[in-house]
């Protein structure tokens, strides 16, 4: 759906659907591809000697995926991401983990020196397959204002 800044408000909702099952696969993969070397996210005979006994996901992804769950409710249409204001991982996330998303606005300002545009304030918190959340951020996007009807 084709978002502006006039179809936010505050305490609006948006669950987001369908929800993502991140495997293995996705995990080993992105942890790899962005270099991160903890041994946490990929052998699986160190995590069984950790806190957790098995291989967590990576937070990034975690990140990575609820944010872009977002997207088509929130920012599909935006001008630009402008600011992540806060990151929290509140539980861990493993291989077979469903992770679903929702998004609360939390303010709408219009811009006082660009009249054509806007920042749309929201958070937005990820959650897993038993409802229990795992991350859970804030960010500011900008939003254009919705075209003047020329006709």
């Amino acid at each position: 759906m084709m978002r502006y800044l006039e179809d936010f408000w505050p305490g609006q909702v948006f669950k987001h659907w369908p929800g993502r099952t991140i495997t293995e696969f996705d995990n080993i993969w992105f942890t790899l591809m962005t270099m991160n070397t903890n041994p946490l996210h990929f052998d699986v005979a160190y995590a069984a000697k950790t806190q957790h006994q098995r291989c967590l996901v990576n937070g990034l992804l975690v990140l990575a995926t609820v944010v872009g769950m977002s997207v088509k409710d929130v920012s599909e249409n935006c001008i630009a991401n402008l600011e992540y204001e806060s990151v929290r991982h509140t539980a861990p996330t493993f291989a077979g983990d469903t992770l679903y998303a929702e998004t609360t606005v939390l303010d709408v300002i219009p811009s006082k020196t660009k009249p054509d545009r806007g920042v749309v304030y929201v958070e937005t918190r990820g959650l897993n397959q038993r409802d229990e959340q795992v991350i859970i951020l804030r960010r500011r996007i900008l939003h254009a204002r919705r075209p003047a009807d020329k006709s």
